[in-house]
């Protein structure tokens, strides 16, 4: 097998009119510590924006979306990232799961017009989870509140309110 490295993903820089923010982070503790390897990411990509995480955990990825729709119903929170992972095992539960949590928060977004970044990884192993949820890699942690950010900043200069 050979071994891949990557650089550090670039971080964009932080845009003014997001500092402060508050970010909800809903989070799947399903994979422990691909969990805490997302977090960590979101975490570092949110405060180098200037602005707040309130993380929230759930069992799995398809408990992300209510617990979405009915945190940010609160009028608390500025925008969300998700984070989870779920990895295909020997059923068609992955298809759900992965299809079911995908679009119910891509329907949540829309509608509800919710500033979103979708960190949940979608993988054939475990292999492909870690390189896709380590910092030193692709952070897709980091990159899923990237995201929630960059939209969050869309809305603010579009006049939409955030809370």
């Amino acid at each position: 097998m050979v071994a891949h490295t990557r650089a550090e993903p670039a971080r964009r820089p932080a845009d003014p009119t997001v500092a402060g923010a508050r970010i909800l982070v809903v989070e799947a503790r399903y994979y422990d510590g691909l969990a805490d390897e997302l977090l960590k990411g979101a975490r570092a990509a949110i405060a180098a924006a200037g602005a707040v995480a309130e993380v929230v955990t759930v069992p799995g990825a398809l408990e992300i979306p209510a617990a979405v729709a009915i945190l940010f119903e609160t009028g608390s929170y500025d925008a969300v990232v998700t984070l989870g992972c779920v990895i295909r095992g020997e059923t068609g539960h992955y298809d759900i799961v992965a299809g079911e949590s995908a679009r119910a928060l891509m329907d949540l977004s829309v509608h509800r017009k919710i500033p979103l970044g979708n960190g949940i990884l979608t993988v054939e192993t475990e292999e492909q989870a870690w390189a896709r949820a380590r910092v030193e890699e692709m952070d897709k942690g980091g990159g899923a509140a990237e995201a929630a950010l960059a939209v969050l900043a869309i809305k603010r200069a579009a006049g939409g309110t955030t809370r």
